[in-house]
C-alpha cells in the first residue's frame, strides 16, 4: 500500500519508500524494547521528516529547461532508469518518455495531460523496437483482409450500434412455411444492410468503427462499398479516438452527420513479423496531442517490466515540468539529511531526541544498501562519504556506484525530483506513526 501511494502521487521512488520504511519500523522497534511510548518516538520521527525536507530545499538545485534544451529531463528520466532492468536502453528509453511527456505538456502553463499518455505492450520483436506514436495505437485490425490497411485523410464514422437487422426485444419465432416468405425475409434483410452501408457513405465517411461485431454479408457489403472497417472496439478505447479524433460516438445510423465523423491524418494497420497479429495506429489527430508508447519485447513478463519502467520516467518527467527543483541522487541527499537530522537531534529536548537519532541512523540505510548493491564495502564507503560531506560542506557528495571516479553526483548527472524525495520522507513517516 506504501509503495501504490508512492506511486499514485509521485509515479517513482517505490523501492526507495519501502526501503525508508522498513529502516524506520526496525529503529522504533529498538526504542521500544528501551520502554519508549510510541507517541513519543512518533513525534520525534515527525521532527525529524519537517526537518529532513527543509534540508532537502536548501541542497535543492534549480534545472532550467525549454522546448528546445530538454537534456535536464533526459538526464532524470535517465537515473530513475537506472535501477531498472531496460538500463541497456535507457538513454532511448528516457528519451521516449521525455517526448511523450514534452508532446502533452504545456510549458508556459507548466501542466501536463497525463491522461493522454497511453503505454501499450505487445510480446514480440526486441525491446529496442519499442517506439513512440504520435496518435493512438489499438490492438484490433481491419475487418476483412482485402479492405486497404493505410487510410490517408481518414473520417471515421464512430458507431456502438450493431450492423445487422434489428432483433425484437422478445422472445419470438417466425415460421416460414414457402419460398416466397423466405425470399420476402431475405429481401428485407439485405435492404436494412444496404440502408445502413448507405447511410454510412452519405455522412463521408471512409472509415467505419464499430463498438458491436458484425458477420460475414454485412462485411462482404462494406468491402463492395470500398469502407474499411473495425469491429469490436472497446468503450474506453472508442471514447479515447472520438476523443482524439474530434468525433462524436453515434448510437444510430440515422444520426450519422458529416460533423460528427472523427478526423484522423493516417490510419494504418501494422503487422508485426511472421505472427498473424495486427494493430491499428491512427495518426496525425486533429483535436488531440495524444500519443502513445508501443513497448515490444520477448515475453510478457519483459514488456510488463518495460511498461512499468517507462511508466516511472514519464511521471519523473511530468514531476520536473510541474517542479524544476531536484536533489540530487546515489544517496547524497539521504546523508546530507541523516547529518542535517543529526545535528537538530541536540536541540531537542525530552526523550524524542532518541526517535529523531533512530531517524538519522535510518536514513543511512539506503546509501548503504546503494553501496552493497554496487559490490562496495558499505561501512566503510558511507562512512567515507558522511565524513567528506561534512568536512567539505558539500550535500552533492553521494555512493559512486558506477565506479566513475568521482564522489560527486553533479558531475554523474545523477538527480532525482525534489517533490518525489520529499513525499518519500513524508509517506515513510507516515506509515511508521
Amino acid at each position: 500500500e506504501l509503495s501504490q501511494s508512492q506511486d499514485d502521487e509521485i509515479g517513482d521512488g517505490t523501492t526507495g519508500v519501502v526501503c525508508l520504511c522498513g529502516a524506520l519500523l526496525e529503529q522504533a522497534e529498538r526504542l521500544l524494547d528501551r520502554g519508549l511510548h510510541p507517541m513519543r518516538i512518533a513525534d520525534g520521527f515527525e521532527f525529524a521528516a519537517e526537518r529532513a525536507c527543509a534540508k532537502l530545499e536548501e541542497i535543492s538545485d534549480v534545472v532550467e529547461f525549454s522546448a528546445d534544451n530538454l537534456d535536464p529531463l533526459l538526464q532524470t528520466a535517465m537515473t530513475t532508469l537506472s535501477s531498472k532492468i531496460i538500463n541497456i536502453y535507457k538513454r532511448k528509453m528516457a528519451e521516449i518518455a521525455v517526448n511523450a511527456v514534452v508532446s502533452v505538456a504545456d510549458l508556459e502553463r507548466r501542466d501536463v495531460r497525463f491522461d493522454l499518455i497511453k503505454v501499450t505492450g505487445k510480446v514480440g520483436g526486441r525491446l529496442e523496437e519499442t517506439e513512440l506514436v504520435r496518435g493512438i495505437v489499438i490492438d484490433k485490425e481491419i475487418s476483412h483482409p482485402q479492405m486497404p490497411k493505410v487510410i490517408e485523410d481518414a473520417r471515421m464514422c464512430i458507431l456502438t450500434c450493431p450492423f445487422e437487422p434489428p432483433k425484437p426485444k422478445t422472445k419470438h419465432k417466425l415460421d416460414i412455411t414457402s419460398r416466397e416468405a423466405y425470399e420476402a425475409l431475405y429481401q428485407q434483410e439485405q435492404e436494412y444492410f444496404t440502408t445502413m452501408v448507405q447511410q454510412v457513405k452519405d455522412s463521408g465517411a471512409n472509415l467505419v468503427i464499430c463498438q458491436w461485431g458484425f458477420d460475414d454479408e454485412a462485411n462482404h457489403l462494406l468491402l463492395q462499398n470500398h469502407l474499411p472497417a473495425v469491429r469490436w472496439v472497446g468503450g474506453v478505447e472508442l471514447e479515447l479516438i472520438a476523443i482524439a479524433t474530434g468525433g462524436r460516438i453515434v448510437p444510430r445510423f440515422q444520426e450519422l452527420t458529416a460533423e460528427k465523423l472523427g478526423r484522423a491524418g493516417r490510419v494504418r494497420e501494422v503487422a508485426f513479423g511472421t505472427t498473424k497479429e495486427r494493430m491499428l495506429v491512427i495518426e496525425d489527430c486533429e483535436h488531440s496531442q495524444a500519443v502513445t508508447v508501443l513497448v515490444r519485447g520477448g515475453n510478457k513478463m519483459i514488456v510488463e517490466e518495460a511498461k512499468r519502467s517507462l511508466h516511472d520516467a514519464i511521471c519523473v518527467a511530468r514531476n520536473l515540468i510541474k517542479d524544476n527543483r531536484v536533489v540530487y541522487g546515489g544517496g547524497a541527499a539521504e546523508i546530507a539529511c541523516s547529518v542535517a537530522v543529526s545535528e537538530a537531534a541536540d536541540s531537542v529536548p525530552g526523550i524524542e531526541q532518541y526517535a529523531v537519532r533512530a531517524f538519522a541512523d535510518a536514513l543511512d540505510d539506503i546509501p548503504l544498501a546503494l553501496a552493497e548493491n554496487s559490490g562496495l564495502q558499505p561501512i566503510t564507503h558511507l562512512s567515507e562519504v558522511k565524513s567528506r560531506q561534512i568536512a567539505e560542506n558539500n550535500p552533492y557528495l553521494g555512493v559512486d556506484c558506477v565506479r566513475a571516479g568521482t564522489n560527486d553526483m553533479r558531475e554523474q548527472g545523477i538527480f532525482e525530483t525534489l517533490i518525489g524525495k520529499q513525499q518519500q520522507m513524508m509517506l515513510a513517516t507516515q506509515m511508521c506513526k
